[in-house]
């Protein structure tokens, strides 16, 4: 059986490629060390793979690769050619995802979104009706020769497939579907295949995983005319097609009929398709099964596995199959060696990247008939079944006891505005942000000694004081309406739960790429779930003693710490999320009890974790929204419940949306120009929205007029009473100057805003 892999972590062992990029981007190193890191780090990553027979190139990305694949097709947006003879490939490259606000030019950022159901975000693909395609750069090329010259045989590149390519942009004027762009495409296509196949490339991996996905008639027809004109020469080359994330149930015969060499299908996420694939399986291919997870950080079952493995011999044959995760591998960090705190009993059960490509080589090993490995393994699983450090009576009692009452506000929206409105005394079109501030790198020193045991609770409880003082005194500066603490305690949003949380733990270099250069550190979610202490009252009543101007508590939701974590697999995921739920319901009502009277509860993954397939989507929103209806209920009416989602398209779960019942929604509308608040407009959304005015994922500072105009478009699809101004997202990763005169800048559109609204109440 052939082993391969998907693909590999780009970030490095210890983050080795965030560094250098930030580092380039502060004009710190030159090009040339950019590109020397980088190199290292790929020459790293094939070595460690070096086992498989298959083996990926042009995996590898700087920030994302889908911008990756725009780059290389030449599909640049027009405002970013006076740039082209200006600046070097790689700073075009860099602009086109962060924006470019320099030498008199202010060019906005493409559109970024999130892969899928996961937690990775990617830059939009932006076509035109007039949109020509070209060979434009040769990283892969140059990549491929790389991994050949290392490895000493022959890589196989992989390639995002030109239909999903296309699916995954966006039409940036009416009139015309993407898809019909795909004749203008295929050709380049072709003449990449050409050019690798003219190196020695055999092996091509195409990714199309929106062959799993509900497709319209058109679309099935662009799968098989794509890949009919691929293959239509004999070029000999062989095409490994990959999806994953779903099955292709409705999609398999469609699947069968485009001519390629080999199929991947995703075993772990959709287990059940195998009997239909083998059913029918056409006889000229080779069958990629994907029985590794690449997505969750637990070890492999392997009796499991071998399961689908025998099955799939014993239908086709050893010698058509191979063995792979389900997906890339960059979804999960990079080396559990690097762990060394874990519990030894919890850490018996996990695997990461460099781990998983080991689970393949098990596997084929153990179809061979080494029953020693499968033993040892069976063993690890065993232990976890009646294992005390998993399971809480209490827990699951508490569970077991809720009432329907629990799950709902006192009074509905209607009734609370009023009460909410006379007790905070704000003005039309209040301004605020989504929560965090800019975390400098003292702050994060600071934050790092403390848990090294190089600085006292004493100290570091000063220090944040201080932060907080400082950040409270910015903002009323800058006159915000509503103000936050800055959360200067918090690694990241999600982490900073799970490391107080029972039934978590955190983990020391467990790093995953989120976009770009930003990576999150996933909590690992090992056993039931409760809270123990309060968590973010200190720091949100010592803010609002600072300030007397409403502070905003920051939780994060339910639903979006499941998401953003390693979640077990033991359970069903709407139990854990449940659990969870309680336990941010409890911090809630202890800072209601403190005294904060505005509460946002974020919630970003929320749309994120909608099932690929439509008919499944009712079955996940009934018990997602229900899981958030419990965090945020049991305040009283007066207080203010917000909640925050951001990159993500709502416009076919308003009604789901509108049911999470929350006072106030922010969502990131600056990219997309407000178009997001036209499906909240049509749906009549009755609740209060802040569409946020500037993108914080980008260094250009928004003027007056650009957000005052943002504004204008809001308020012709929305009641100025239920308008709020805000970013569209956290401002932890911005810098302070940039950050301060964005706001000023977007409080002054907002008072601009309120003189023209002046007789609204």
């Amino acid at each position: 059986m052939r082993k391969h892999n998907l693909g590999y972590p780009r970030i490095g062992m210890d983050r080795e490629l965030k560094k250098a990029i930030e580092q380039y981007w502060e004009e710190k190193i030159r090009e040339e060390q950019l590109f020397k890191s980088a190199k290292e780090l790929r020459k790293q990553h094939w070595i460690l793979q070096s086992e498989l027979d298959g083996i990926p190139c042009n995996d590898f990305s700087f920030y994302d690769h889908v911008l990756d694949m725009s780059f290389l097709l030449g599909a640049i947006p027009d405002r970013y050619s006076p740039l082209i003879s200006l600046i070097s490939p790689i700073d075009l490259y860099f602009s086109m995802a962060r924006g470019y606000q320099k030498n008199g030019f202010d060019v906005t950022a493409m559109e970024m979104t999130k892969w899928f159901d996961t937690n990775y975000h990617y830059i939009v693909p932006e076509f035109l009706p007039n949109q020509t395609f070209n060979l434009h750069g040769t990283k892969i090329f140059e990549e491929f020769n790389e991994a050949k010259e290392i490895l000493g045989k022959v890589p196989k590149p992989v390639l995002i497939g030109p239909v999903s390519f296309l699916l995954l942009g966006k039409e940036k004027l009416e009139g015309f579907h993407r898809i019909d762009l795909l004749d203008r495409l295929i050709p380049v296509y072709i003449e990449i295949f050409k050019r690798l196949k003219e190196q020695g490339a055999d092996w091509f991996q195409l990714d199309e995983p929106f062959l799993v996905m509900d497709l319209s008639e058109k679309e099935k027809h662009a799968f098989l005319k794509a890949y009919e004109h691929l293959t239509q020469e004999d070029s000999g080359i062989k095409i490994l097609l990959t999806t994953y994330f779903e099955g292709l149930y409705e999609n398999r015969s469609l699947a069968f009929k485009l001519p390629v060499s080999a199929l991947h299908i995703d075993l772990v996420r959709c287990p059940n398709q195998l009997d239909g694939i083998l059913y029918s399986f056409p006889k000229d291919r080779l069958l990629s099964l994907g029985v590794i997870d690449g997505r969750n950080i637990w070890k492999n079952k392997y009796s499991v596995s071998i399961e689908h493995i025998k099955k799939a011999a014993n239908v086709l044959g050893k010698e058509r199959l191979m063995i792979a995760p389900s997906c890339s591998l960059i979804h999960v960090p990079f080396d559990l060696n690097l762990e060394t705190d874990i519990h030894p009993e919890i850490k018996d059960r996990m695997a990461f990247a460099r781990q998983k490509i080991h689970e393949i080589t098990d596997l084929c090993c153990i179809f061979e008939g080494n029953t020693l490995l499968l033993k040892e393994n069976s063993k690890s699983h065993k232990r976890s079944v009646d294992s005390t450090i998993i399971h809480d009576s209490g827990v699951k009692k508490r569970m077991a006891s809720t009432k329907e009452q629990d799950f709902h506000r006192n009074s509905t929206f209607e009734s609370r505005r009023p009460i909410q409105r006379e007790c905070l005394q704000l003005p039309l079109f209040p301004t605020t942000t989504i929560g965090s501030f800019p975390q400098t790198s003292e702050i994060r020193k600071f934050r790092a000694n403390f848990k090294k045991g190089k600085l006292s609770l004493q100290d570091y409880e000063k220090e944040i004081e201080t932060s907080i003082k400082d950040v409270i005194q910015k903002q009323e500066q800058i006159d915000l309406d509503v103000l936050v603490h800055g959360e200067f305690e918090r690694n990241d949003m999600v982490e900073y739960f799970g490391e107080q949380l029972k039934g978590f733990l955190s983990t020391k270099n467990a790093w995953i790429q989120s976009y770009g250069s930003r990576c999150v550190k996933p909590p690992v979610i090992y056993g039931d779930v409760s809270r123990t202490k309060d968590m973010t009252v200190r720091w949100s009543s010592f803010a609002q003693k600072q300030t007397k101007k409403p502070i905003k508590g920051m939780l994060t939701g339910p639903i979006t710490i499941l998401q953003w974590s390693f979640v077990r697999n033991d359970q069903l995921r709407s139990e854990t999320a449940r659990q969870i739920a309680w336990s941010i319901r409890d911090e809630l009502l202890a800072l209601e009890d403190a005294g904060i009277g505005i509460i946002q509860i974020d919630e970003p993954a929320l749309r994120e974790g909608l099932p690929l397939k439509k008919n499944n989507w009712n079955k996940y929103l009934e018990w997602a929204i229900h899981v958030f209806k419990i965090a945020s209920s049991g305040v009283t009416d007066s207080t203010q419940i917000h909640t925050h989602m951001c990159y993500s398209e709502f416009n076919e779960i308003l009604e789901y949306i509108a049911k999470m019942d929350a006072d106030v929604i922010t969502i990131e509308t600056s990219r997309s120009h407000m178009e997001l608040l036209e499906a909240f407009s049509r749906f009549k959304y009755p609740n209060e929205i802040g569409p946020g005015v500037y993108d914080v994922h980008s260094t250009r500072i928004p003027s007056v007029e650009e957000i005052s105009s943002l504004l204008d478009q809001a308020t012709r699809l929305l009641p100025a009473k239920n308008i709020w101004v805000n970013p569209d997202c956290g401002l932890k990763t911005r810098k302070w100057p940039e950050t301060i005169q964005s706001l000023k800048n977007m409080v002054l559109a907002a008072k601009k805003a309120r003189r023209e609204f002046i007789n609204i109440t």
